[in-house]
C-alpha cells in the first residue's frame, strides 16, 4: 500500500474516534486512536522491513528475501528515510549468497543516506570485504577507516580488527603464475 494511503486512514481512524468520543462512545473512540497510531507507526516503519529485520536475526534468509521481495516500487512503499535501508536490508542478503553482487546494494544505502552510524560502519565494511576480494587493498583500507571512525559505540569492533588481521595476510600473499594453473604461495 503506497505511504500516502497509510496516512489517509490513520486521518480517518482519528476523525472518526474524536467523532465516537464527542457522542460519548469512549472505548470505540480510545480504540480508534490506538488503531490510527498503528497505522501511522507503519507509515514510518514499514512493516515487511521489520519483519525482514526479525527474520535475518533468526538466520532465515529465505524468509527474510520473501518478505523483502514483498515490496515491489521501494521508493512507492516506503517513507524516504527508508530507502537506504531497504537497500542495506537488499545488500546483506545478497552478500550472504553472493558476496560480490552485493557491491551495488551497500553503495546504493550509502547513497540514499543511513541516520544511524553503525549502519554506516556496517555497509562500509562489508564495501572493505568485497574490495578486499577483489585484491583492491587502497579502497578497502579507505573503507576499513571510514566504518572505524563511523562505529563510534564500538559495535563492529572485533570485525573491523578481523578485517585488518586478514588485510595484513594480503601483504603476505604472493601469486605464482606458471606452467598450466596458478597457484598462490605463503
Amino acid at each position: 500500500m503506497p505511504n500516502f494511503i497509510r496516512i489517509i486512514v490513520a486521518a480517518i481512524f482519528l476523525g472518526a474516534a474524536v467523532t465516537l468520543m464527542v457522542f460519548s462512545f469512549w472505548g470505540w473512540g480510545i480504540l480508534l486512536i490506538f488503531l490510527a497510531l498503528l497505522v501511522f507507526i507503519t507509515f514510518v516503519f514499514h512493516e515487511r522491513m521489520l519483519l525482514a529485520q526479525w527474520y535475518l536475526r533468526k538466520e532465515n534468509l529465505d524468509k527474510a528475501e520473501q518478505t523483502l521481495s514483498g515490496i515491489k516500487d521501494f521508493e512507492k512503499e516506503l517513507y524516504k528515510g527508508q530507502w537506504g535501508y531497504y537497500q542495506l536490508l537488499m545488500g546483506l542478503i545478497e552478500s550472504r549468497k553472493s558476496p560480490m553482487k552485493s557491491e551495488k546494494y551497500f553503495k546504493r544505502a550509502l547513497g540514499y543516506g543511513l541516520t544511524m552510524d553503525h549502519n554506516i560502519a556496517l555497509a562500509n565494511l562489508s564495501l572493505a570485504g568485497v574490495e578486499m576480494g577483489k585484491r583492491n587493498k587502497r579502497e578497502a583500507q579507505r573503507l576499513l577507516k571510514e566504518a572505524e571512525k563511523a562505529d563510534k559505540n564500538k559495535l563492529l569492533a572485533d570485525q573491523i580488527k578481523m578485517m585488518k588481521g586478514q588485510m595484513s595476510l594480503l601483504d603476505k600473499t604472493q601469486q605464482v603464475r606458471g606452467g598450466k594453473g596458478s597457484y598462490r604461495q605463503y
